[in-house]
Order: structure tokens, then C-alpha cells, then sequence
């Protein structure tokens, strides 16, 4: 935290957080956004630089994009049974987890000691409500396929929400 005088003072990692609404806002601007065009370099005087591919086409979208509609289908499929149960949770995407989780903690979800995803019930940061954050790049390196990754990524947020509503997995994801 800059500025920050106390030792004691834990510094708040910059989270993403998600909602379902921000959908609409990532796919092309139909939530009435306009978007500022930059200005694109004339190298040797040959004309303006294009993009390759239009924003509206799926190649344009980033590698983090990609991953959060995916955080954004889980959020979706467990919202349809468990809506007013979900309805006080924050969801949050990072990179990579920080340093200081321990392996053994019931509010991670682990691979080999690498955290995959983790449950704050108090909070994070300025949110006083529970959050799910879950960790981006852990995520995709254990799954190159994006249907393989989609799964994973529901199984944890799934794990961690079921660690939440203090419920059984299978009560959350039947098998």
C-alpha cells in the first residue's frame, strides 16, 4: 500500500471482480459504452496500422477475457440452482495466487501446493462480502483445452462455493 506507515498494514492485492452484468460490456460495447480509438502509428509514411482482426470477432479477445467469460458460465450454472444463496457473493479473478497461502487450508482449493482458487468469508480489500477469487494463470496452465479448462474452472468455483454454504459437493454439482 503506498503511503502505508504501519508495519502491521498487509497490502490488498489488485483483484478483478466479476458480475454477470459486465458481459454485455466485454463483447463489443452493446452496453452503450463508446470506446475511445486510439491513434495507431504510420511507420514509414505506408498508411495507418490496422487491427487483424475486428474486436467483434473471437480471435481479437485476450487470453483473460477468454478466462472470464468462463468464470462468468460457472457463476451462470451455479446461479440457476442456488440464486438466493449466491446472491451476497463476490467473485474475483487474479493471476497468480499471492505467497502466503498454506497448503492445507479448507478455504483453497490446490493442486501440488499451487493454489487454483480461494475463499475470503470475511471479505477483501474494501468488500465486505464473502469473495471467490479465483487464480488465472495456474488454471490454464493445467488445462490447454478450453473445454478441459471451462471443467476445471467450474469444479473449483463450485468447490469453493460449496466450502462457502458449508454443503457437500455433490449437493452443488450432482454428478
Amino acid at each position: 500500500m503506498a503511503g502505508a506507515t504501519s508495519g502491521s498494514c498487509r497490502a490488498v492485492p489488485s483483484v478483478r471482480t466479476l458480475s454477470v452484468v459486465q458481459r454485455e460490456n466485454r463483447l463489443g460495447g452493446l452496453g452503450g459504452s463508446a470506446r475511445r480509438r486510439t491513434r495507431q502509428r504510420d511507420r514509414r509514411g505506408r498508411g495507418l496500422r490496422t487491427p487483424l482482426a475486428p474486436r467483434e470477432v473471437p480471435i481479437a479477445r485476450s487470453r483473460a477475457a477468454r478466462f472470464d467469460d468462463l468464470v462468468l458460465d460457472a457463476i451462470e450454472d451455479l446461479e440457476r440452482h442456488l440464486a438466493d444463496e449466491l446472491h451476497t457473493v463476490e467473485f474475483a479473478i487474479e493471476d497468480v495466487p499471492p505467497g502466503d497461502i498454506t497448503e492445507f487450508d479448507p478455504d483453497t482449493v490446490s493442486d501440488r501446493g499451487v493454489a487454483l482458487g480461494r475463499l475470503h468469508r470475511s471479505g477483501l480489500g474494501s468488500i465486505d462480502k464473502p469473495v471467490v477469487v479465483v487464480y488465472r494463470r495456474p488454471l490454464e496452465a493445467r488445462a490447454f483445452d478450453p473445454i478441459d479448462r471451462g471443467d476445471l474452472v467450474f469444479t473449483v468455483v463450485s468447490e469453493l462455493v460449496a466450502e462457502l454454504l458449508g454443503k457437500d459437493i455433490d449437493e452443488i454439482d450432482p454428478p
